[in-house]
């Protein structure tokens, strides 16, 4: 039998024929269990480097249908938002058009791959059945104060046109076009992810089936301070400066106060400052520079001096107020209390102006480094000397709260999540502004608010929307009077945040879920995606699924109990991309050795988990494997008994089926270790060619050859159920039951070892390595052959290498 085209497009036939992965969410007779791949952006076709998670999440699919699930394995679109829009710009075509060509290009390709998707569960963000109720959603959260409007500094791509979310910043730049973001003031749309963020970080730790590493992303991101609030009186304004610190043991080290150029008090603090001139022009240079290099340790400090003064609420002293660049907007209050004896970059600016610099924290002996920013006990610091710094904390935060010069305060590095976007492909905000009622929410049954056809959607920094009359002219919903709509579309990472629950009810036209099924199926079971999304999707994800939890919409509170993060593929030491022209496309893969041979390398080329090499030649490697597997189905065929059938061959075989069976099914309820599952199903092949040449009866023989596509089965679903056929099965192979392991093939661990006698091979014998060296010893002297050759004599002395060999010395 050899492995061609045809097989695959017979079997895809087949499974689409017979509905095989069809699921009923209302029939749950088998227990569940949901696998979800993250659904992609249809921004162009698919390469091999896109294909593995894909791949991964349809081997656990069959897998766990194999093992008595009832799998529910869908699939859809991410279609709004910037990077089919981005795509679609650069071939001057419609988003629309464009879209809706990749989904039914990228439907294609994963159908030619044999994945295994219920296709009547498929959804796409970009129509109106869905995306009205992602403005059903939105509704939801400005009913409850969630979801607001204000004016506020805002990242801003000058490329893609739009302000992006902060966590759509990576290092200073764009997550889609790596250009450098600058800070706007504008009016934007938010929701206040923040009021969930003590309960984001505290529930991290039900997530017991989630990588370390996302979790630790998360908690960073979230970032929890605690610390207190210090209140720095200043004479020129109406209301102190406050600033937010962690190490209130260092307040008596605090020698200026430096604040960030978007400080709200910062114009009213300069106003008569004789060098206002100088410092707005300082304030314009520092805009322009790169907020990469502003969070590197190593750039260079600047600030200017504003002629003003804070008293320091332990000491009485007055302190120097500077502007600095170094200090950040979106943290704390945006003033912090400088402390340049035990904080590098405060040492720095200090050192550079010639702050004083005033050492209160004793430095351990053994510590020579300049700045000091470790814990320890106090000096210089009053009533409080002596104390150690955690003690000093508490004692310090207790003195302050008497005093009403500062409080307690916890602090979250997490802003709220910034939605708007002043792009054309995305779901229309629905509120209408109207001159009498002002901002006004529309109706729920007025949704959805669909999204106008416009003939020029290119980004020019605002919507698109807003050119189109028809759109923008509406009623308001309370008094009926002229209104106009909110012109800005929606993140599409809101799309995205809540696209698990409507796979379950994909039709349903009254809401955007049936509660019941969603209880029943959710959270899901296995989730897979990119570890990139770890503080995007997966935390607004996580904050909607809260979100409704709260409303009784739902019955959990977090969307996915188990995630696996695969590693990107790899190919002439660079990501995939076609920029970089190191794309491997599957169509030719597939054309020449079969869908199989490359879902079987994928799964193959390293740990899922990690980075993998792309290298052709492994594929052929994959290829020659199925077609030497396939070669048994015909060795099978064919096979006639030998006249001297071995018993322990045949114990040999069928301990190795046994062991495989279950060694494979531990690599699978593991970390999805499918390389080295498969590595030892290759093992178990060459075992069955090595016990065929050595005489196995034909039922043993079968019994191997059809544990082998069993276990394949999940990996190369196309022959796997091809030779199912063949072997006289009926229906699919994904009806059979996944192999089970025969315990009293397990209960000794045995092998074959060899009987030498004066260091020549006489004989092998199968043996229970438990066994003592005497009785070893004793089975090879017993043994036919050593009889034959020894005739009885004694021999002067025997010696067994543990597992290897037994040498009997004449």
């Amino acid at each position: 039998m050899e492995y061609t085209k045809k097989i695959d497009k017979k079997w895809q036939n087949f499974w689409q024929k017979n509905e095989t992965f069809k699921v009923c969410v209302k029939n749950l007779k088998k227990p569940k269990y949901y696998c979800l791949v993250m659904f992609p952006y249809p921004s162009s076709e698919l390469h091999v480097g896109h294909g593995r998670n894909y791949i991964i999440g349809d081997a656990v699919a069959r897998y766990k249908r194999m093992r008595g699930y009832y799998v529910l394995n869908p699939m859809g679109w991410d279609a709004f938002g910037l990077p089919a829009e981005n795509q679609a710009i650069k071939r001057n075509i419609h988003p629309r058009a464009w879209t809706l060509k990749n989904i039914k290009r990228i439907t294609e390709q994963l159908q030619s791959w044999g994945i295994s998707y219920d296709w009547d569960k498929e959804i796409a963000t970009c129509f109106p059945q869905y995306y009205r109720w992602t403005q059903w959603l939105f509704l939801k959260l400005y009913k409850k104060g969630l979801a607001y409007r204000k004016e506020a500094p805002v990242n801003w791509c000058e490329s893609c046109k739009t302000v992006l979310a902060n966590e759509q910043v990576i290092e200073g730049r764009c997550e889609r076009c790596s250009n450098e973001i600058i800070q706007r003031n504008l009016k934007q749309w938010f929701f206040k992810i923040t009021d969930y963020a003590q309960r984001l970080l505290d529930d991290l730790d039900k997530l017991k089936e989630w990588p370390q590493r996302v979790k630790l992303m998360q908690k960073n991101w979230i970032g929890r301070s605690v610390g207190v609030t210090i209140k720095f009186s200043v004479k020129s304004l109406d209301k102190p400066l406050d600033c937010f610190t962690t190490r209130a043991d260092t307040i008596f080290g605090a020698t200026f106060l430096a604040l960030n150029y978007q400080h709200p008090s910062l114009i009213k603090l300069i106003d008569d400052s004789d060098n206002k001139q100088e410092i707005l022009k300082f304030i314009s240079q520092t805009k322009k520079e790169e907020a990469s290099l502003l969070r590197s340790q190593d750039f260079e400090k600047k600030g200017m001096f504003t002629q003003k003064f804070a008293i320091n609420p332990m000491t009485g002293k007055k302190i120097p107020i500077w502007i600095a660049n170094y200090i950040l907007s979106g943290y704390g209050t945006g003033a912090i209390m400088s402390v340049p004896a035990h904080d590098k970059r405060d040492f720095e600016f200090a050192k550079k102006y010639e702050l004083p610099i005033r050492e209160v924290i004793k430095k351990p002996t053994a510590n020579q480094e300049e700045v000091y920013e470790g814990e320890g006990s106090l000096i210089n610091s009053g009533d409080f000397n002596g104390l150690s710094s955690q003690a000093a904390k508490e004692k310090i935060a207790d003195f302050m709260e008497r005093e009403n010069v500062g409080a307690r305060k916890i602090n979250f590095r997490l802003k709220d999540w910034l939605v708007s976007r002043q792009r054309y492909w995305g779901a229309p905000i629905p509120i209408v502004y109207c001159k009498k009622c002002t901002e006004v929410a529309v109706e729920e049954k007025d949704l959805p608010v669909l999204l106008p056809e416009v003939d020029k959607f290119l980004p020019t920094g605002e919507s698109p929307l807003a050119a189109s009359k028809d759109f923008i002219q509406t009623k308001c919903p309370n008094c009926g009077g002229k209104a106009k709509r909110e012109t800005d579309t929606m993140d599409t990472f809101v799309d995205s945040s809540w696209y698990y629950l409507r796979y379950i009810s994909p039709g349903q036209g009254k809401m955007p879920f049936l509660r019941e099924d969603v209880d029943n199926w959710l959270p899901v079971d296995q989730y897979i995606g990119g570890v990139e999304h770890a503080i995007l999707h997966l935390m607004y994800s996580r904050f909607i699924t809260k979100f409704l939890a709260d409303q009784k919409e739902i019955s959990f509170d977090e969307p996915f109990i188990r995630l696996f993060t695969q590693g990107m593929i790899v190919k002439d030491g660079a990501k995939m991309s076609k920029s970089k022209g190191n794309v491997v496309a599957p169509d030719y893969i597939i054309d020449k050795y079969g869908a199989d041979t490359m879902r079987l390398y994928i799964l193959f080329m390293g740990p899922p988990q990690k980075e993998a090499i792309w290298q052709d030649e492994a594929l052929q490697g994959s290829w020659r494997f199925l077609q030497r597997v396939l070669r048994l189905v015909g060795r099978l065929n064919n096979f006639k008994e030998e006249k001297q059938v071995k018993p322990d061959q045949e114990e040999i075989l069928l301990r190795k089926v046994h062991y495989t069976i279950l060694e494979v099914t531990q690599d699978l309820e593991g970390n999805f270790q499918f390389n080295t599952a498969i590595s030892r199903i290759m093992e178990l092949v060459n075992q069955i060619y090595k016990s065929i040449k050595a005489g196995i009866k034909k039922d043993i023989f079968a019994q191997a050859v059809d544990t082998v596509f069993l276990l394949l089965a999940p990996f190369t679903p196309h022959i796997s159920e091809e030779v199912n056929s063949l072997l006289g099965n009926k229906g699919t192979i994904f009806d059979r039951s996944w192999p089970e392991v025969d315990l009293k093939f397990l209960k000794k661990e045995e092998g074959e070892i060899a009987i030498l006698i004066n260091g020549k091979v006489k004989d092998k014998m199968v043996i229970d390595f438990s066994l003592s060296k005497e009785e070893v010893e004793k089975k090879a002297l017993e043994a036919q052959k050593v009889q034959k050759i020894i005739s009885g004599s004694q021999p002067k002395k025997v010696i067994y290498i543990k597992g290897k060999i037994v040498n009997i010395v004449i």
